[in-house]
């Protein structure tokens, strides 16, 4: 049974605990705000993006002209996964999760017979995956949501690589694994591909005859574009690549700030419950500890 002093200790040391984990939970709430709107507010410019690129694309015809950032190389063997995780860790499941979606992922490809390589965003990402594909990281990018704000400056490193790799044939298809930041409670890892450019599938089609005509119009852009479709594109796409890229790095720093709010959040309520379940066998051990002074000072005056 522990002493009086091993349960002071214990309590001592819990209650350090939960001073850390309530300071952490302040921290990162207070930069949780900056980098939710941040997150939120490129949210509506990446998606007007693929929006604006969709209806372009739709009025191009895709050939061996075509830009191969759309048009892809023909092939779709060699595919390269940009992973997308935090830094640093005590943030619950924000990293594992994603870990969990890249590694189910490659193996997924991997069943197809596929060649796969990863560029690890953040350095859990690239720790745990070292542990069994340490063969298929090709580079990563550490420290890019390190600081208060993430800049785009950030991104375009990582869309640059990208860039350059494509361009030096080393893959063919480009998947982006990210947790989506959808609330504070709620951070959804996603699968997107930005290489070749995915356009949107279509709507299933309604019955009504009014129905398929209301989404033929849709489908056709109301608009005339100059230059000609073909050179936007090859103007937008890389950029769009970057926005997609810039977006996702916001989403996560968004997301790692409140999962991490999350857990310390539960770590000091829990750190409470044992405070005072501790406190409670500390004087249950005090007691009892009393009651056996009591009965020797006794004993030993009947004795006399």
């Amino acid at each position: 049974m522990p002493s009086l002093r091993d349960y002071r200790d214990r309590i001592k040391s819990v209650k350090s605990t939960k001073k850390i984990t309530s300071a952490m939970k302040m921290v990162a709430a207070s930069k949780l705000r900056k980098a939710q709107d941040q997150a939120e507010a490129s949210q509506p410019y990446a998606e007007a993006m693929a929006d604006m690129l969709s209806r372009v694309a739709a009025n191009v015809v895709i050939n061996e002209s075509s830009s191969k950032l759309l048009a892809g190389t023909g092939s779709d063997q060699r595919h390269l996964l940009v992973v997308v995780t935090a830094d640093r860790g005590l943030c619950g499941g924000f990293n594992a999760n994603l870990v969990k979606k890249t590694i189910s992922k490659v193996q997924e490809l991997q069943a197809e017979g596929k060649d796969v390589t990863v560029v690890c965003v953040g350095r859990k990402g690239r720790d745990a995956l070292k542990r069994g594909y340490s063969a298929m990281i090709q580079q990563s990018f550490v420290g890019l949501m390190g600081s208060s704000r993430v800049e785009y400056a950030d991104a375009s490193k990582v869309t640059d690589y990208v860039l350059e790799q494509f361009e030096a044939g080393n893959f063919d298809v480009c998947s982006l694994i990210y947790n989506e930041f959808v609330s504070v409670l709620t951070q959804k890892p996603q699968v997107s591909q930005l290489i070749p450019f995915a356009l949107p599938e279509a709507s299933e089609k309604t019955d009504s005859e009014e129905g398929e005509e209301e989404k033929a119009e849709e489908q056709t852009s109301p608009y005339d574009f100059e230059p000609e479709e073909e050179r936007i594109l090859e103007a937008l796409l890389p950029r769009n690549l970057g926005v997609q890229i810039f977006r996702a790095l916001l989403d996560s720093a968004a997301g790692e700030q409140a999962a991490r709010m999350t857990a310390m959040d539960n770590a000091t309520r829990n750190a409470g419950e044992m405070i005072d379940d501790l406190t409670l066998q500390y004087n249950r051990a005090r007691q009892a500890y009393i009651t056996k002074e009591l009965i020797e000072i006794i004993s030993g005056a009947e004795a006399v």
